[in-house]
């Protein structure tokens, strides 16, 4: 099973990232039929009926979420693309910005037309600026010919798009700390309600979307919102750019159909082929750093002996007890060698860094986790740490103002409870956890398709 490619496939084209070759190739065939044979409520009516749901982590209905915006007369509306791909193991953004970037463009005009939006922005991480000159030149090259600016295709609908580079935090993929990052502040999250659908970017109605997510548009609105829910299984649509890395024998970017079994992607020829070095699988986590992290006897198979799917219904099977989170789609491979103790502890480096520190569940508690596991790791840690490390989990969950507290939390819980035996063994076996040869997986992709 090869899947079908709604955004990929155009990938390998010589050019693709040239407006020229992007438009002999189909590019902005969205715009023209939207612009000219559709109303804005009619765009959004299709995605609704193709069931796209948020390609960010959260999973939620796009078109719902469209349909949330309110629309009070003489106030401006924004839609805000979300290019601050910061989730630890995740990569697919980059990667489309980077090869096909006037497809990002494409549904940035396409979507801002439906929501009635006159300037939008694509709100880029600040590690990606050879990406944010990518993206430039790809809004130069649509401005040129006609596709932005005003009376688009004399239409008369007017777009502008702008490109904003973030300082690099990863507390600004939250959309309320991103928007605070967009107008010149600290990216701090906001208490909702009010919700940015009635009160966001500049106080003004405001969507904020992934980049796969807009970019899903296109396809949507070129063969109709039911040929799109008609690829993937049950209320998972279409299809999904995964990023696989770990200890993969080829790791990369890969878009899959919906309810391909987890089998098939780690060790099936058109994608993942196995684990690297003839080795064996021992957990993964199936969608970044923030979801929790599957033994290798719950990867493939749900706790009730179905197939595991590539579905956020499937993953999710048997909640956190046995199952986990499609998520922001980064699939990480850990092979028999891998230490889930290192390995968690890594995660939580990075969460007590990148907390804001404005909420104190979060602030303290991430880096109380980090110290902890610190110390286990490297053979200093007693039993009892195990069990404060879950009751610190507990004061985080559910207890701060965005999810960040909870993404830190939830790996952490999770690798106790599948691999407590290997936690105990570091505190009884100190020495030997300091000189086994244990590895951190590494964010790499050497092979993409």
């Amino acid at each position: 099973m090869s899947g079908k490619k709604l955004l990929l496939e155009n990938i390998e084209i010589p050019g693709i990232e040239t407006f020229e070759i992007y438009r002999k190739s189909g590019g902005y065939a969205s715009v023209e039929k939207a612009l000219k044979t559709m109303s804005p409520d009619a765009v959004v009516e299709e995605v609704k009926k193709s069931g796209l749901r948020g390609r960010g982590g959260a999973g939620f209905s796009t078109g719902l979420k469209w349909s949330f915006l309110a629309k009070p007369e003489g106030v401006p509306r924004y839609l805000v693309c979300n290019a601050d791909e910061s989730e630890p193991g995740t990569f697919k953004d980059r990667y489309l910005m980077e090869k096909i970037p006037h497809l990002l463009i494409e549904g940035m005009i396409t979507a801002s037309y439906a929501l009635g939006a006159n300037q939008s922005f694509i709100y880029i991480r600040g590690e990606y600026m050879w990406i944010l000159r990518i993206l430039q030149q790809a809004i130069a090259e649509a401005h040129q010919h006609g596709f932005l600016g005003k009376n688009i295709l004399g239409s008369g609908y007017d777009l502008e798009l702008v490109v904003a580079p973030g300082g690099g935090a990863y507390i600004c993929g939250e959309e309320t700390a991103l928007l605070e990052s967009l107008e010149g502040k600290r990216g701090n999250p906001r208490m909702k309600p009010p919700f940015p659908a009635v009160k966001g970017l500049w106080g003004c109605p405001t969507v904020v979307n992934n980049v796969e997510t807009i970019a899903a548009v296109v396809p949507i609105v070129n063969h109709g919102g039911e040929h799109y829910a008609s690829i993937g299984i049950g209320k998972s649509t279409g299809t999904k750019l995964i990023s696989a890395c770990g200890n993969l024998v080829r790791p990369g970017v890969y878009e899959i159909e919906m309810g391909l079994s987890v089998e098939e992607f780690i060790y099936g020829d058109n994608y993942c082929r196995g684990i690297a070095n003839g080795k064996k699988l021992k957990a993964c986590v199936p969608g970044g750093s923030s979801v929790p992290i599957l033994p290798h006897y719950l990867v493939c198979k749900t706790e009730a002996g179905q197939d595991r799917l590539m579905t956020y219904e499937s993953l999710a099977d048997g909640g956190f007890k046995s199952g986990s989170m499609l998520g922001s789609g980064g699939f990480i491979v850990f092979d028999e060698d891998q230490c889930v103790v290192r390995n968690t502890w890594n995660f939580a480096r990075f969460y007590a860094h990148e907390s804001c520190g404005q909420c104190s569940p979060c602030r303290e508690g991430t880096g109380w986790m980090e110290k902890v596991l610190n110390r286990l790791e490297h053979g200093h840690g007693n039993l009892r740490d195990i069990d404060l490390l879950a009751d610190i989990n507990k004061k985080i969950e559910g207890n701060t103002i965005c999810p960040l507290g909870d993404a830190a939390a939830w790996p952490v819980a999770a690798a106790i409870r599948h691999f407590r035996d290997e936690f105990e063994w570091h505190v009884k076996e100190p020495q030997g956890a300091q000189k086994r040869n244990y590895g951190m997986i590494e964010e790499k992709s050497t092979t993409l398709a």
